[in-house]
């Protein structure tokens, strides 16, 4: 009983953090789209990102990404299920993405002082793209967990990566006939 109730709340905590390092990066794009605004729109926008990127990463992000962690120690080293599970193929190919977003997670932590710090380094291109980051990071540990395979999650992660290539290359053919709409 004790492990699920402990399974329970560091699902809640992935799924915050998830959604704090998702909806993060939307703020960096709209922070940096906001640079190329005239004034005072460009100072408004700035100041107002920069107060909600704030919150978001200390409030949320950073305490449930804490949170998820302690849960996760908690249950694979103190339950006799979590320490089945570390001697699973499966799971250290998912300890493995969990290292990744870690390094995803820092990552991110250091494009949000930069841009605390007005400092603009990446466009918006390259935010959009960073984004599919912990997409792909989440789809492969979903499907390692379901699956408790070290090699089905391939497929799932293959299957994102194409949906993503369709999405793009959709969104460059609709920025072209905006474009050319527009001219």
């Amino acid at each position: 009983m004790e492990y699920n109730y402990i399974k329970s709340l560091h699902l809640i905590f992935v799924i915050t953090w998830f959604a704090g390092l998702f909806y993060i990066v939307r703020l960096f794009v709209y922070h940096i789209e906001a640079n190329s605004k005239p004034s005072p729109e460009k100072e408004i926008l700035i100041k107002q990102y920069k107060l909600m990127s704030y919150r978001l990463w200390y409030i949320i992000t950073w305490p449930s990404a804490v949170l998820a962690s302690i849960f996760a120690y908690w249950m694979l080293f103190f339950t006799p299920t979590g320490q089945a599970w570390l001697i699973q193929p499966w799971m250290h190919v998912k300890l493995s993405f969990v290292f990744l977003l870690y390094l995803y997670h820092l990552k991110c932590h250091q494009i949000f002082k930069q841009l605390q710090h007005d400092e603009v380094k990446y466009t918006t291109g390259f935010m959009r793209l960073w984004n599919e980051g912990a997409t792909l990071i989440l789809f492969a540990v979903v499907f390692l967990v379901i699956l408790k395979s070290a090699i089905n999650w391939i497929y799932g992660v293959v299957g994102i990566m194409a949906f993503s290539i369709l999405l793009m290359l959709g969104y460059k053919f609709y920025k072209k006939v905006r474009e050319r709409n527009q001219s």
